[in-house]
């Protein structure tokens, strides 16, 4: 029975094992799972267990990170079966994460961008040193539902407010929500700019980015 391989496909990402995690992947597509079922009841389970542990001091950043590897694994085997079976994940939303202009720190913003694609968004992850008019682009292109928007040095934390600014004058910010973090964002800053979300760390953005599209 195929449905034995659900508690490993949870284990290898608990382990951060993405050759495990690719091979189950691919055992499930040999033995005719469905690959949407793979996702949800094995991978998907392994992210949890870790982003649990993650949030309650059990785990910390490498194992997540290394989770999230792991998930990636899996999914790139899973989606080419599912476009096959046309059975396209259900999209919660469509996310354009960022590092903002003069800032190069990129894992924070990788992990976060892993996870929200490992939960079921649709990530358009433009890397690092954005300016706010390539984020303006991309969010019109892809009709974007969100903005995260990565900064870690103070002195950047400035260019979050001015995407915000930019959305606003194009008219956007009533559709397009913007999620903020990094190291020195705090709740004042997020008040004061008039951000709708913020986490201190990638499992709690992906609880952030659900409750904005009302997918919580």
């Amino acid at each position: 029975m195929s449905t034995e391989l659900f508690p490993k496909m949870s284990q290898s990402i608990i382990d951060g094992d993405s050759d495990a995690a690719a091979a189950l992947a691919q055992q499930a597509v040999e033995s005719g799972l469905d690959p949407l079922e793979a996702i949800s009841k094995g991978f998907v389970i392994g992210v949890n267990t870790v982003g649990e542990a993650f949030a309650k001091g059990d785990a910390f950043l490498p194992e997540l990170v290394m989770a999230g590897e792991a998930m990636k694994a899996a999914i790139a085997v899973l989606e080419p079966e599912m476009q096959k079976r046309g059975t396209a994940r259900q999209i919660l939303g469509k996310v354009v994460l960022a590092t903002v202009e003069g800032d190069i720190h990129e894992i924070g913003k990788t992990l976060v961008g892993t996870m929200l694609s490992a939960s079921g968004f649709q990530v358009y992850d433009l890397g690092v040193d954005v300016p706010s008019a390539k984020i303006l682009a991309k969010v019109k292109e892809v009709d974007a539902d969100l903005v995260g928007l990565s900064a870690l040095l103070t002195t950047t934390m400035v260019k979050q407010k001015e995407v915000i600014d930019v959305l606003d004058k194009e008219g956007l910010r009533k559709k397009v929500k913007v999620m903020v973090g990094g190291a020195p964002v705090t709740r004042d800053w997020v008040q004061k700019i008039e951000a709708d979300g913020y986490s201190e760390d990638a499992i709690g953005a992906v609880a952030v980015a659900k409750q904005l599209v009302g997918a919580a």
